[in-house]
C-alpha cells in the first residue's frame, strides 16, 4: 500500500504523530536515527505490542512493524524482539506481529516473542531480560515518538541499576511513509488464546495503572541477575 492509499485510514496513526510532534520533534527523531546509523549494528530492537482487533493489524501496528522490518533490512539491527500478551483482545501481539515480520521478510531464526507483556514498561523491560538471557547487550527501542518519550525514564533507571545499553529509535515518520506499506496475508490462528479473558476483565483500574506505571517490574531479580554478570548496577534509586 502506498501512502496515497494509507493515509485515509490513519485515524489512530494521526493521533500517535500529532502526539509525537509534541513529545519529539522531527529533527529529534532524525538525530536519534542518525547516531543509530553510527552505532549500527544494535543486537536486537524491541517493538511494543498493539491489540490485533477485526481479523487485521491496525494502522500502529502497521507502522511499528513496517518500520522494524526496515531497521533489519538496513542492517542496524540483528535480530527483532516483538512484545506483548493476549491483552485486550484473544490474540497474542507478538506473535501477530512476527507473523507479520516474516511475511515480510525477516528471518525466523532472527525473531523473537515476547509474550507475557501487558504494559508498555513491561515490554521494553521484559524484552531486556530476554535479549540479556541470550547474550546480547546492545538494544533498542524501535516504536513511535510518543511511546519512546513515554519510555525514555524506564530506560535510563535500566541503565543506572542493571547496567543496560537502550537506545530509543523512533520512527521517522517521512522516511517510513516515503516507502509502500504493504499487509501481507497471515494466518492468525498460532496467536489466538482459548478461554481469553481481557486485561479490563482482570484487572480495575487502579491495578491497571501501577502496572502501566511499572509496579510489576521485578527489579530484584533484574539487579541480581546483573550483579551475578558483573554488570555495574546500584542498588536504589
Amino acid at each position: 500500500m502506498n501512502i496515497r492509499s494509507f493515509l485515509p485510514s490513519l485515524g489512530a496513526l494521526a493521533l500517535v504523530a500529532s502526539l509525537s510532534s509534541c513529545a519529539m520533534t522531527n529533527k529529534g527523531q532524525a538525530r536519534l536515527y542518525e547516531k543509530a546509523t553510527d552505532e549500527a549494528p544494535y543486537d536486537a530492537v524491541v517493538v511494543p505490542g498493539v491489540p490485533f482487533e477485526g481479523g487485521q493489524w491496525q494502522d500502529i501496528m502497521k507502522m511499528r512493524v513496517h518500520w522494524a522490518v526496515k531497521l533489519y533490512e538496513r542492517g542496524l539491527t540483528r535480530n527483532i524482539i516483538f512484545s506483548g500478551s493476549a491483552v485486550y483482545t484473544p490474540y497474542v501481539e507478538a506473535t501477530i506481529m512476527g507473523l507479520y515480520a516474516e511475511q515480510l521478510g525477516v528471518p525466523r531464526e532472527h525473531i523473537l516473542l515476547e509474550t507475557r507483556a501487558e504494559h508498555s514498561t513491561e515490554n521494553l523491560f521484559n524484552s531486556y531480560m530476554m535479549a540479556r538471557d541470550r547474550g546480547m547487550k546492545r538494544i533498542a527501542l524501535a516504536s513511535d515518538p510518543f511511546q519512546s518519550w513515554m519510555l525514555r525514564g524506564l530506560a535510563k533507571r535500566m541503565e543506572r541499576q542493571l547496567g543496560a545499553d537502550i537506545d530509543m529509535l523512533p520512527v521517522v515518520f517521512k522516511d517510513l511513509f516515503s516507502a509502500s506499506l504493504s499487509t501481507p496475508a497471515i494466518d492468525p490462528t498460532p496467536a489466538y488464546v482459548q478461554e481469553f479473558v481481557s486485561l479490563p476483565e482482570r484487572e480495575n483500574f487502579f491495578k491497571r495503572f501501577l502496572g502501566t506505571s511499572g509496579n510489576n517490574l521485578d527489579w530484584d531479580r533484574a539487579r541480581a541477575d546483573a550483579a551475578r554478570n558483573g554488570d555495574r548496577v546500584e542498588l536504589m534509586d
